[in-house]
């Protein structure tokens, strides 16, 4: 699928791309990878990154990578979900891969992996899974 295309549709996500100002870099193969830039609008009154960040991030690329075959009769849609918080971020730009652990005829299982960039090293800050669940487009 062409990624151009798969940025467009995600694009009415507004919470996830206008809100949060999340941006899709890669989309194939039931895969994905998100990146955001952090400003003052993501951080807790403790001056450090909001869960709800690394939890949106997680939640946006599990969708892009499950639902990037747009041509598809059917979305998966979130039926469960769950994050273990472990670093906040120390740089501006973070990013999400998810991956596909099991994909069934209507269950699908993703681990995503928060992440920012150290040097070379990626420096891990939360890690997600999600169990999606198969609908008809017609919903």
């Amino acid at each position: 699928m062409n990624l151009q295309k798969i940025k467009d549709f995600f694009a009415k996500d507004l919470y996830a791309t206008s809100t949060t100002g999340i941006e899709i870099l890669e989309a194939a193969d039931g895969k994905a990878k998100v990146q955001l830039k952090l400003d003052s609008r993501h951080k807790n009154a403790l001056g450090f990154t909001m869960g709800a960040v690394y939890f949106t991030m997680a939640d946006f690329s599990f969708a892009v990578s499950v639902n990037s075959d747009l041509n598809s009769e059917s979305y998966y849609v979130t039926l469960s979900s769950n994050i273990n918080m472990m670093n906040t971020a120390k740089t501006d730009l973070i990013f999400a891969e998810s991956i596909p652990l099991k994909r069934g005829r209507q269950t699908c299982f993703y681990q995503i992996d928060v992440y920012e960039m150290v040097g070379n090293e990626k420096r891990m800050l939360s890690v997600a899974q999600i169990t999606g669940y198969k609908v008809n487009k017609a919903i």
